[in-house]
């Protein structure tokens, strides 16, 4: 839960999306989207417990949902910027579709890889440690940990958002350009990971890479 905690921090396409959703359409709407999201999250981390070997194996479909996040990501952020620059549009139109929360954040979670290195890496060596053993009931409270830690994380994101939206007298023009701004910096380091061979599949191959993940010696 801890781990899950900090890791969800870090500013993302997620978390980012969660605060937007909140200041646009309520705190009861980016909960869905949050709770769809870590859903996947914790369905990625069951299966690639039971197969690491097959999980480190799929470098061409990681490498797929590579390109696939980074064309969200640029989208949300031109998206945002759009509503910014047309003050009558005032919204992101990707994260204001008909689609249901709940169901945007399995989807948006599901084409997103960056937490299968992640807790690739922490499983790996939780293992080694023999903390994380395999049996049932390890992985039933492992997992329950992840998706409680997640979703208080995200908790920080939305209710900071309300309150950001509170504190600059919930001027949407002004947000949009901040959100939109936080996603521009997203892609830009999603692409320099890639580009640089530190994206998910480089980092399945190498789980010791992986910054914040302990280090066997």
């Amino acid at each position: 839960m801890l781990v899950s905690f900090l890791g969800s921090l870090p500013l993302g396409t997620l978390n980012i999306a969660a605060m937007q959703i909140a200041i646009s359409d309520g705190v009861w709407a980016a909960m869905l989207f949050s709770i769809g999201s870590l859903i996947v999250e914790i369905i990625y981390v069951r299966l690639s417990l039971v197969a690491m070997d097959w999980v480190r194996k799929q470098e061409k479909v990681f490498k797929a949902l590579e390109w696939i996040t980074l064309i969200i990501v640029l989208a949300l952020a031109a998206s945002s910027f759009y509503a910014a620059l047309h003050p009558s549009v005032n919204e992101n139109v990707i994260l204001s579709s008909t689609l249901p929360r709940f169901f945007l954040g399995v989807v948006m979670s599901a084409v997103n890889p960056v937490q299968i290195p992640f807790w690739f890496g922490w499983s790996t060596v939780l293992f080694t440690k023999k903390i994380l053993l395999p049996r049932k009931d390890h992985y039933n409270s492992y997992i329950f940990g992840i998706g409680i830690g997640t979703f208080i994380g995200n908790c920080l994101f939305i209710f900071g958002g309300i309150l950001i939206a509170s504190s600059i007298n919930n001027n949407q023009n002004i947000l949009n350009w901040i959100i939109g701004s936080i996603f521009a910096i997203t892609a830009i380091v999603h692409a320099w990971r890639m580009f640089t061979k530190k994206d998910s599949a480089h980092k399945l191959e190498h789980p010791d890479e992986i910054p914040g993940v302990p280090h066997e010696h």
